[in-house]
């Protein structure tokens, strides 16, 4: 009894830390992010809030929205009028601005200010969160335009990937492999998870495309299942050069994490068990500085030397993924090794990247953990990863907390 006594202790503990800490990180986008003339937000914030540039990013904009509407649909204490009519201000301003091109199709990748396209990308990651935004805005005000804009992205973001790339506006050039990045599939497992919550129409219309992600992300897993790799070719094989070497162990985490929502939403024990140890522990084993600590940011599967400059540094999002991640596979699993993966990220995570000073986290360390830039927010890093992480692993103590505890000799919780 004991060691299930001292266990609850440091669960509480870590609920209480990741509540007060989700507390602190939100007051600072409440409080230095809301531009109260155009509506949307500042995400360019130095350390103490100040904006260094007023671009707006719409994938940013997008997750902000989607951030402060999930927050104040799950939680009682951010269920008031000042974060949801934020949150509307930046829907109405990415309904007015955020489709450029073709006219009215692609989101604009940066916007000024006002609301004026700056730049467009040839992906679909600024759609995606538009999408969210928009999913999550008709839940909190049940305005069925969100919606209608949500399901028409949504699907025109399915008919690019699967059918026609021809807007994306990418030319098919004659030496480029045809490759896929893990990002893709991960990107539309979530949205599927987003548009299928509680909603049983929209779970059966996107089911089939769920299981295809899953397929697809699945796929990365290669070297006889020695490796995750980034990018593989099409048709699930491994592609010559640093292309095909590259290794981000922080997002073949967090493809775990998404993996493992659906594999409990399948109910699929043994696809869980593949998922925990090929993107769980196997990104981990490998990505974890044995020297420093922390996540590196890429690395080479045959340990040549990464091109990236910024290989070697310790980014925040890797390091909330991998919370995530090790909570999720401990709560379904029961495996005590995970949870102990998740004290270990969460003490280096809570001791490097949060700033006791100013609030927020710093985003960028060097590989030693110190600083490298003080920036909170910049064309990358929003109200995003942080107080997702932080939200969700709040959720899932608190969860864990309250189950009941295990009939004796039971080991891992009843299925």
């Amino acid at each position: 009894r004991g060691d299930m006594e001292k266990e609850r202790e440091t669960l509480q503990a870590w609920k209480q830390r990741v509540a007060q800490e989700l507390d602190r990180v939100l007051a600072f986008w409440r409080e230095h992010s809301h531009d109260q003339e155009h509506g949307g937000f500042f995400t360019c914030l130095g350390r103490d809030g100040r904006v260094y540039d007023d671009l707006k990013y719409v994938w940013l904009q997008g997750r902000q929205v989607w951030m402060y509407c999930h927050l104040y649909r799950k939680f009682e204490r951010f269920h008031h009028s000042e974060l949801l009519d934020a949150a509307k201000a930046g829907g109405e301003f990415l309904l007015r601005y955020a489709r450029v091109a073709p006219p009215g199709k692609k989101c604009a990748f940066v916007l000024t200010r006002d609301g004026r396209p700056v730049k467009v990308q040839r992906t679909i990651f600024s759609e995606c969160f538009y999408t969210m935004a928009m999913n999550e805005l008709w839940r909190v005000t049940g305005e069925v335009r969100y919606q209608s804009e949500a399901v028409e992205m949504m699907d025109q973001i399915v008919r690019w990937v699967r059918e026609d790339p021809s807007e994306l506006g990418r030319p098919q050039l004659a030496g480029a492999p045809a490759v896929e990045p893990m990002a893709v599939p991960m990107m539309l497992l979530n949205l599927v998870e987003q548009l299928g919550e509680a909603d049983a129409e929209l779970a059966s219309r996107y089911s089939e495309l769920g299981d295809w992600c899953a397929l697809r992300i699945l796929q990365h897993v290669q070297r006889d299942g020695q490796a995750v790799l980034e990018n593989v070719s099409e048709d699930g094989k491994e592609l010559s050069g640093c292309l095909g070497r590259h290794q981000n162990p922080g997002h073949a985490l967090e493809a775990g994490w998404f993996l493992l929502r659906h594999s409990i939403r399948k109910g699929d024990p043994k696809l869980r068990a593949h998922i925990i140890d090929k993107f769980l522990l196997l990104p981990f084993r490998s990505g974890w500085d044995p020297e420093h600590g922390g996540l590196f940011y890429f690395q080479d599967a045959d340990d040549l030397c990464p091109t990236q400059l910024e290989w070697a540094m310790k980014l925040w999002w890797p390091h909330s993924e991998a919370m995530i991640a090790f909570l999720m596979g401990y709560s379904d699993s029961g495996d005590p090794v995970l949870l102990h993966l998740f004290y270990q990220v969460a003490e280096y995570t809570f001791h490097q990247f949060r700033d006791p000073e100013y609030g927020e986290w710093f985003g960028y360390l060097n590989r030693e953990g110190k600083v490298a830039l003080t920036i909170k927010g910049g064309p990358f890093k929003g109200c995003f990863h942080v107080p997702r992480c932080l939200a969700m692993c709040e959720e899932m103590l608190g969860a864990l907390l309250n189950r009941p505890a295990p009939a004796p000799g039971s080991g891992a919780r009843a299925e």
